[in-house]
């Protein structure tokens, strides 16, 4: 992978990112109060399964 190709893939994540408070400021503000009240073992678990979910779509992307 060259540094081109990363710098992309992290110009998407940055964009996604911010589409839902573009779209929805106050749903996003709800949502990350929320979060803020969140247990941490439920977030780490959340963010396993969404690092997951991510490498099993990039392997089925790049197969």
């Amino acid at each position: 992978m060259d540094w081109h190709t990363l710098l992309v893939a992290l110009a998407l994540v940055i964009i996604i990112e911010g589409i839902m408070p573009f779209v929805n400021p106050n749903g996003y503000r709800r949502m990350m109060e929320a979060v803020s009240h969140t247990d941490s073992g439920k977030l780490r678990i959340g963010g396993a399964m969404c690092m997951v979910i991510g490498l099993v779509v990039l392997y089925l992307v790049n197969s």
